[in-house]
């Protein structure tokens, strides 16, 4: 691809990611420039790190929501960077161990039995996020979608592989057309400077802050793992073994310190990332760190970081339900692929269990110690994909085969 057209796709991934990596630090209380920035830059040393061959562009991580919002309201930002520091450390740990074991026995205990529904619960978990931003503004919503439909299918050259950017561009216009910025925001994007520094500050540790937040790094652990295998599934290489697993641990954890000593949310993989390369199928990792860029820019433009906050909900819900189906329905073909045999119970049991935990919203609160967290979601989904796959003997499948009728 020519540079021209590797900038306009980074830019389009810039926008696919900005809705969630802003998304976070307004929950939390944490500054959206500051996580932009951040986001920007712990891509480009995940990249660095990682020998610039995985497509992945690390985002603000929703597991660390609760309690980084606790640890804001008790002890303050600084103690809150301090905290996501320390679960950025434990990856290092991780990443140690899994060295120590070995990428082929991880990969024997995610097998596509596990991958495939895990990715698919990654998808479908995040269906809800997408229509409740898509029903505040359902025309809005539909408008974006079917733009991005549209040029993903009918379009040729340039225009086909940014579907999600022509999708953006064309809700916002029709949101104008329709009054539906709120007139604040545009009155914000008149005000702000073109340039300025975001507001920096360096992390303080406490015991009780890395207590609260560091162990939410046992869930995104399991996430890394589940955004890796779906990321290779989607690009056509197995990331597990190439950079392999401890190093992409390695770098996500440094890349997570990095973003919290500015200031900014944790930063991990991103679903969203694996759903833009699934409908623009531009797998070239260039186009990530171009976008990276872009997220740093806008992070030092409260110009640039104001009109993308203008963006209409109903905008950013359309674009949604492209990207997070497309997520689901890459552990579908995974499912396909390994030409699982569904006509035995044990595959049933627990591709099952896998999906209804995983998307059924339960919750099973864990204690260890005095650190109190939860599982749910995709973690819930993988931790149990995995423990069933193990206890549950494969030998039941041939067992039924013996038992059926023969002629």
């Amino acid at each position: 691809m020519s540079p021209q057209r590797k900038v306009v796709l980074g830019l389009q991934h810039t926008v696919a990611m900005f809705g969630a990596t802003v998304l976070v630090p307004l929950l939390t209380g944490l500054n959206p420039s500051v996580a932009l920035f951040g986001a920007g830059l712990a891509t480009l040393l995940f990249h660095v790190l990682t020998g610039l061959g995985v497509p992945i562009f690390l985002g603000s991580s929703f597991a660390f929501i609760a309690p980084t919002i606790a640890v804001m309201k008790a002890e303050g930002p600084a103690a809150t960077a301090g905290g996501l520091v320390a679960a950025g450390a434990m990856y290092l740990v991780f990443s140690a161990l899994v060295k120590a074991v070995g990428v082929a026995r991880v990969q024997k205990v995610f097998p596509p039995i596990v991958t495939g529904p895990v990715i698919i619960v990654i998808g479908l978990s995040l269906a809800s996020v997408a229509i409740d931003q898509a029903k505040s503004h359902w025309g809005l919503a539909l408008a974006t979608l079917l733009a991005a439909i549209v040029a993903s299918v009918f379009a040729r050259g340039l225009f086909k592989m940014i579907p999600i950017l022509i999708g953006v561009v064309t809700g916002y216009l029709v949101a104008l057309g329709l009054g539906a910025v709120d007139a604040g925001r545009l009155q914000a994007i008149r005000e702000a400077a073109w340039v300025g520094l975001p507001p920096f500050h360096g992390p303080s540790f406490s015991w009780s802050a890395v207590f609260i937040i560091a162990p939410v790094a046992l869930v995104t652990f399991i996430e890394h793992i589940g955004d890796v295998i779906v990321n290779g599934r989607v690009v056509g290489k197995d990331f597990l073994r190439s950079p392999g697993l401890p190093r992409t641990l390695f770098a996500d954890g440094l890349a997570n310190m990095a973003s919290a000593v500015l200031g900014g949310p944790a930063a991990t993989t991103y679903a969203e990332n694996t759903g833009v390369l699934a409908v623009t199928r531009v797998y070239d990792p260039a186009v990530i760190r171009i976008a990276a860029g872009f997220a740093m820019l806008f992070g030092l433009s409260p110009k640039l970081a104001a009109v993308f906050q203008s963006f209409p909900t109903g905008v950013l819900g359309g674009v949604s339900i492209l990207l997070f189906g497309m997520i689901a329905s890459v552990g579908i073909r995974t499912l396909s692929e390994a030409a699982i045999d569904f006509a035995h119970s044990r595959n049933l049991i627990v591709v099952s269990l896998i999906l209804v935990l995983g998307l059924g919203g339960a919750k099973f609160p864990v204690a260890l110690g005095g650190v109190h967290f939860e599982l749910h979601g995709m973690a819930l989904a993988a931790l149990v994909g995995v423990v069933a796959n193990a206890l549950l003997p494969a030998r039941l499948n041939q067992t039924e085969q013996d038992a059926s009728p023969r002629e």
